[in-house]
């Protein structure tokens, strides 16, 4: 049977949110924005995709990006709109539905929680709301599988061989970064598939 990863993992943060936001706040995600915030154009419009704590989202908006955000978790998007004063929507990846509007879009530690087999449609409405010439970033745990953890958070897992599956479909890919990074939070030791996707320019 496969894992109820939307009844599954909302629950385990609705229930453990401060201490969640607390935890993930303080790591260090220098490494992460170097490299992609160079392919951000100046005051871009960065969507934050499952914004959790909103760390990321609040460390985009004092650099100077505006900044739209959006978490399943109703508890994780009230804590994200008090921590970064902006509006935190309740939404799921599939419930997307811009065209054309974000010069980018951090999706950190946040797709790994959309089942396998809705995977491709989320990649899709992620790439619709993304304009031309811009970019996404995803990190996902190296693996295959999905699977449920100790907590009872539902997780699918990435290698560069899924990834490569569910971007297949979407449309002026011009190229895929992939590179492998390690758990910074205190006591992890897991191993992250991490991807920059850029779309082409627009065509004159």
């Amino acid at each position: 049977m496969k894992p109820r990863i939307h009844a599954v993992s909302p629950s385990y943060y609705g229930q453990h949110a401060q201490a969640y936001a607390a935890f993930t706040r303080a790591v260090d995600m220098a490494p992460l924005y170097a490299r992609f915030l160079p392919h951000v154009p100046a005051g871009g419009l960065i969507l934050d995709a499952g914004c959790g704590s909103g760390r990321d989202a609040l460390a985009f908006l004092q650099r100077g990006y505006a900044v739209e955000a959006f978490d399943a978790s109703p508890e994780l998007a009230q804590l994200a709109s008090q921590h970064t004063g902006i509006p935190v929507k309740v939404m799921r990846f599939q419930e997307l539905d811009d065209t054309a509007r974000f010069d980018a879009i951090w999706a950190c530690a946040s797709l790994l929680h959309v089942p396998a087999h809705e995977q491709a449609q989320a990649w899709a409405r992620l790439w619709q709301a993304l304009q031309p010439d811009g970019v996404i970033y995803a990190s996902y745990k190296l693996g295959q599988g999905e699977r449920v953890d100790d907590a009872g958070r539902a997780f699918t897992d990435a290698d560069e061989q899924r990834l490569s599956e569910w971007l297949g479909p979407l449309p002026d890919v011009s190229r895929v970064d992939t590179w492998l990074s390690t758990d910074q939070r205190p006591g992890q030791a897991q191993t992250w598939l991490n991807a920059l996707v850029h779309r082409q320019p627009a065509k004159r």
